[in-house]
């Protein structure tokens, strides 16, 4: 049986981010052509964020932690990560990713992306739908 070739991964490339203040910097290293998810659910609808789920290797705090003050409801999992200057959440710790980031597209400079793809998710029956979640890539 003939050997089939590996699939070649994408070349990755960090990108800056940032709260609007800029007292919270960030770094995100992820392809050029990327899949972000939009979630209903009712904090992510609230605030108009869009998923970049990364692993953690994949991310590095710049500047800010300091400033960066934490909320949690529901469950708890998920670390709602914000500015305590300015109030934007520009990443945080997802449950359905704990071992990971999501970062919300709308903090990172969009003409560095080559594709951009967005996939509703039905996050307000989260329960029922986190397995349609992607895995993350192992780093």
């Amino acid at each position: 049986m003939a050997r089939q070739p590996k699939k070649q991964r994408p070349e990755k490339h960090w990108h800056r981010g940032g709260c609007h203040c800029g007292a919270v910097a960030f770094e995100v290293r992820t392809a050029d052509e990327i899949e972000l998810v939009d979630c209903n659910c009712s904090i992510c609808r609230k605030t108009g964020y869009l998923h970049l789920i990364v692993g953690d290797k994949d991310f590095r705090l710049v500047r800010g932690q300091d400033a960066l003050a934490a909320y949690t409801f529901n469950t708890g999992a998920a670390k709602h990560l914000f500015c305590s200057v300015c109030g934007i959440k520009s990443f945080y710790i997802p449950r359905s990713h704990p071992d990971g980031y999501s970062i919300n597209f709308r903090c990172l400079d969009a003409s560095e992306f080559k594709s951009v793809v967005t996939t509703e998710f039905d996050g307000s029956h989260w329960e029922q739908n986190a397995g349609d979640l992607a895995a993350l890539e192992s780093n």
